[in-house]
């Protein structure tokens, strides 16, 4: 029996490892003997540097957070920052989705031996980030009626809004960086992930302070200043990754910028197809996180802040699983450009083992430490025991959520797309949103009624993406042995 088109491809001749870079032909030996240990190991130099950049990406919205804590009118700054910070990322992730597709596509072609058709292809998806980039500013420059239209505090809205402005301008350099940072994951290549995530986090912290406290003769400028300065930080790491794909060695083969392509509305197609579906998934998961960010918003500014609290730190232990399904996508693409669906099963079933140990570290620490965890961020005495409160629920959806993205990461590396998009709308918006909204607002829950919807959301995620991994993955194998 024939397999599908995406799956059928020569095998491409073992590579030397360098760096961060896996061989693309070294898995199948790794599959024949069982050897648990190495994949753990080749799947683990994949994620270390992403993780690593991931952790140094969020941390700027974890310092963000901790210097607006220290601003005058504390409560509306945080809330504020959470309210705008929302915004930006509902768009954000809409944008990352549609742009990741880049990466498996440049896995499957590189695992197949056609890295200059994995840079013509790469080519094809700037004119897909252009076309992003101008909306996204956009709606980030004008959001105050948005704001207001959706019944935000109205001490909130001002802040809110001055933010957005203030980053938007970001919103071009955000659509590069991403571009740029899938196609190297893509080759296999990870190492600039973790440089310009380091180097930008670096950065944050002196333009922040400079720009929020008025420092060095800058005026006070609160959280427009951080805005601002996010945006100098998301500009200086598109350059930073323009300038090393240019000039570094492994990058040669693919001829990236060896020309200027017109659209090619084929590729483009393709390439849409594959990305869009994920763009909704991962739009439509980060909708669960933003509406209770908004809904939340509507209680006032204690509330929001304890919110902003919780869902910040907690996301910043997100962006290990993050890492993790960067890394399964790659592993799982390669092996399906190589024709070999049991590697691919393989590898996915190992990076989601080895998440599950990250996120008992992260969740018993949310059970442990939640005063010191949130002390970290304020010491209000009106937004401390509500965080800490919160705190409890995060730590109990670590593992579905762990688990979803993953498996969701797997599925991307078969381009399979369509149905985990359906998944999502199923898991984050009629279980999720419905039953957050309903407790919230009809039984009074308050915010903690957010945050059980978005467990049960999590939750049915997780098993669905699980089931379609397992049946997709088998399904495959059987048709490779026929």
């Amino acid at each position: 029996m024939r397999m599908s088109s995406h799956v059928q491809c020569s095998i491409r001749p073992c590579k030397v490892k360098t760096g961060f870079r896996i061989g693309t032909a070294d898995m199948t030996s790794i599959n024949k003997q069982k050897d648990h240990l190495a994949e753990v190991r080749r799947t683990l130099h994949l994620a270390a540097p992403v993780i690593i950049g991931q952790l140094a990406v969020f941390s700027m919205s974890f310092v963000d957070t901790v210097m607006s804590g220290r601003l005058p009118n504390r409560e509306v700054a945080l809330a504020g920052l959470g309210i705008g910070g929302a915004v930006w990322s509902a768009l954000l992730m809409f944008t990352l989705g549609i742009l990741v597709a880049v990466q498996p596509s440049v896995a499957q072609l590189d695992g197949a031996g056609r890295p200059k058709e994995a840079g013509a292809y790469t080519r094809q998806a700037f004119w897909v980030a252009a076309a992003i980039a101008i909306p996204y500013w956009a709606f980030c420059f004008y959001a105050e009626p948005f704001l207001v239209w959706f019944g935000i505090d109205s001490a909130i809205v001002p802040v809110a809004a001055g933010y957005l402005r203030a980053l938007s301008w970001g919103a071009p350099g955000i659509c590069l960086t991403f571009l740029l940072r899938y196609f190297s994951e893509g080759t296999g290549y990870t190492w600039p992930t973790m440089m310009y995530g380091v180097l930008g986090a670096l950065l944050n912290i002196p333009l922040n302070y400079i720009l929020m406290f008025g420092k060095l003769g800058f005026p006070a400028l609160g959280t427009v200043g951080c805005g601002i300065a996010s945006t100098i930080v998301i500009w200086f790491s598109a350059l930073l990754l323009l300038v090393y794909i240019l000039k570094h060695k492994h990058f040669k083969p693919f001829a990236l910028f060896s020309r200027l392509d017109a659209p090619d509305w084929k590729l483009i197609s393709e390439h849409l197809r594959v990305g869009f579906p994920i763009a909704v998934s991962i739009f439509v998961e980060g909708s669960l996180f933003v509406g209770a960010a908004l809904l939340i918003g509507r209680l006032g500014p204690i509330p929001a802040a304890s919110h902003l609290v919780a869902i910040n730190f907690s996301a910043l232990a997100f962006m290990i699983p993050v890492g993790m399904s960067s890394a399964i996508s790659i592993r799982v693409g390669n092996a399906i450009g190589r024709a070999d669906p049991e590697s691919a099963r393989y590898a996915g079933l190992i990076g989601i083992g080895i998440v599950l140990g990250f996120q008992t570290i992260s969740a018993s620490a949310m059970f442990l430490l939640p005063d010191l965890i949130v002390n970290m961020y304020t010491a209000d005495p009106k937004v401390v025991p509500l965080a800490v409160s919160l705190l409890f629920y995060a730590g109990l959806f670590q593992y579905p959520d762990g688990i979803q993205i993953c498996a969701a990461g797997a599925l991307r590396g078969y381009k399979d797309t369509l149905v985990p998009m359906i998944y999502t709308i199923i898991a984050f918006w009629l279980v999720g949103m419905t039953l957050g909204y309903y407790l919230t607002f009809n039984e009074q829950w308050g915010p903690a009624g957010m945050w059980v919807g978005m467990i049960a959301g999590l939750s049915t995620a997780a098993v669905l993406m699980l089931v379609r991994f397992h049946r997709l993955s088998r399904r495959l194998i059987a048709m490779h042995r026929d």
